[in-house]
């Protein structure tokens, strides 16, 4: 991560971790004009829908959830968090998001945070809502056969942080932005694919380009790279109070336990979440069900 000083000097690792994490602390919620127009136009588009509102805890929390194909899930939690439910989650995302200083800066003031374990500690003793998505880019980049799947593998971070720090952690399942794009080619099949080939010539992939960690190809509404207006869906689960492991470090056991207990709560989660849009199919109006076909 490169970041500079106001004397446009750069700093090392440790500095500029630390730069962010002030730089984090210091970021307001978002509200005004900007705010408004962008979850008006998220609900003329995609019309969320929450359920569940009523298990959210009044303290800070750590939200956990799955992961939606492009990390689309961004364009609608933000706003609809905000502007429905009065809260900022930071949303806590790669480090190389930040690698750029404008990139980096934009995604701050929009709530942005890097996945650091400092960064969240910090935000933490704060008492600061945050966001996380274990799968993180193999779940932004799933083929359709894993839509609505958590692919976490082994990590316990989340865990670990919020046991340590008495978090709260608070379940929620997102249907929708999984399907905002079909897929016109797997990531997967794309490295022995005419494109790919092409890619490899222009050197943009090679042999040591992992086929998971490449994205599909996708496709729009109506053939184009724009989103299909699919009807958004958010459902929270029962929170996981963690208060009385503060301080502690909770064994691999434990950890295990409370990372299968999230799973079932986001797994229940989306279960219900598609049920409920299955139901609620002849309530959209037919220019959303033409262009989402």
């Amino acid at each position: 991560m490169s970041v500079f000083d106001k004397d446009n000097q750069p700093l090392d690792e440790q500095e500029a971790l630390e730069r962010h994490i002030q730089l984090a602390l210091e970021t307001q919620q978002p509200a005004g004009l900007q705010l408004e127009l962008a979850y008006r136009a998220i609900k003329s588009l995609f019309n969320p829908v929450i359920m569940g509102a009523e298990n959210l805890p009044d303290k800070p929390c750590l939200f956990v959830g799955n992961h939606s194909l492009f990390a689309l899930d961004g364009w609608i939690l933000g706003p609809v968090f905000i502007h429905e439910l009065d809260r900022f989650p930071r949303g806590m995302g790669d480090r190389f998001l930040f690698a750029n200083d404008k990139v980096g800066n934009a995604l701050l003031r929009a709530g942005g945070v890097m996945g650091h374990p400092e960064v969240c500690a910090a935000l933490m003793e704060h008492g600061q809502d945050l966001l996380v998505f274990p799968g993180g880019a193999h779940e932004a980049v799933k083929p359709a056969r894993d839509m609505y799947e958590l692919q976490w593998k082994e990590r316990y971070g989340f865990v670990k942080l919020a046991a340590k720090h008495g978090y709260t952690i608070m379940p929620f399942g997102i249907v929708g932005p999984d399907e905002f794009y079909g897929h016109l080619m797997e990531g997967e099949e794309l490295p022995d694919s005419a494109l790919g080939q092409l890619l490899k010539r222009l050197g943009i992939i090679n042999e040591n380009t992992r086929s998971d960690m490449l994205p599909p190809i996708p496709v729009g509404a109506l053939g184009t790279l724009f989103p299909k207006p699919q009807r958004c869906y958010i459902g929270f689960g029962e929170p996981i109070d963690l208060s009385h492991m503060k301080g502690k470090n909770p064994t691999k056991r434990q950890q295990e336990k409370i990372r299968d207990q999230v799973a079932e709560q986001i797994e229940t989660q989306l279960a219900e979440l598609l049920f409920a849009r299955a139901q609620n199919r002849g309530q959209d109006g037919l220019l959303r069900r033409l262009l989402t076909i």
